[in-house]
């Protein structure tokens, strides 16, 4: 003998009545509305750069007379896989220097960071919204270097292209998640674009250590499993620095 339920309660759902999905939680919310944040404040960038199109051109021409300088100093007894990482992560992380070294020009020389600082905007969106943009720019870096250095050198990874752009696409997000972070720390300040190459370079030597090693043991044919170790680290260093960058650019910011 069953158990009835109360009267007039449904135990399913009636038939043509959608199901309510479970309301999200606050986090997911507050994660929602700072990508939101985010990707307005990277579209804004990218607006900006596609409007002053010769300082992007300037950019793409600086990657590419290093890639010739390299092409017309590498001593012909040399393999260009020998140097292959050298080719391939100069011209990235100078040309990028220049791109991040812009990432906060535009409010300061319009006097616009108090503005920022006024905004209903949290530090964090800003921070991951300057990121992307950053990002957008080096990944057409990294793809104009990978085509000109397979046309001038005949670099490769052979059958582990894959692993070759996973270890630039790493290596290049801690670059930048360091980097944006200290443009940040120095965007209040009246030398910040002097200060900016100073302060990130000694700084970024463990990844270019890291990324380097990784690249060239790829373009050496040697196995995966060598990679493992430098693709690890790198991807440590990018979570440190993001963590550090979305907790760090509104206090950064705050300062005169």
């Amino acid at each position: 003998m069953g158990l009835a339920g109360p009267p007039g309660r449904a135990r399913h759902p009636q038939p043509g009545r959608p199901l309510r999905r479970p309301a999200r939680g606050p986090v997911v919310r507050q994660l929602a509305s700072l990508w939101r944040a985010a990707a307005v404040v990277a579209a804004k960038d990218l607006r900006l750069e596609r409007r002053g199109r010769t300082r992007l051109a300037a950019i793409f021409a600086l990657a590419v007379l290093l890639l010739l300088l390299f092409a017309f100093a590498l001593d012909p007894a040399t393999s260009p896989r020998q140097v292959g990482a050298v080719i391939l992560w100069v011209p990235v992380l100078f040309a990028g220097l220049l791109a991040v070294g812009r990432a906060f020009a535009q409010e300061r020389e319009e006097d616009a960071l108090t503005a920022l600082r006024l905004a209903p905007v949290p530090g964090a969106a800003l921070y991951l919204g300057k990121l992307l943009a950053n990002l957008a720019v080096v990944a057409g870096l990294q793809a104009l270097v990978l085509a000109l250095g397979g046309l001038f050198f005949g670099l490769g990874a052979g059958a582990h292209w894959g692993a070759l752009l996973l270890l630039l696409g790493v290596g290049s997000l801690a670059f930048l998640a360091l980097a944006t972070l200290l443009a940040a720390v120095t965007a209040p300040l009246r030398l910040g674009e002097t200060l900016l190459p100073v302060l990130l370079l000694p700084l970024l030597f463990p990844v270019v250590i890291f990324a380097a090693a990784g690249t060239q043991r790829l373009l050496l044919g040697r196995p995966l499993a060598e990679v493992r170790g430098p693709l690890q680290l790198l991807l440590a260093f990018a979570l440190v620095y993001l963590a550090a960058g979305c907790l760090l650019t509104g206090p950064a910011l705050e300062e005169e």
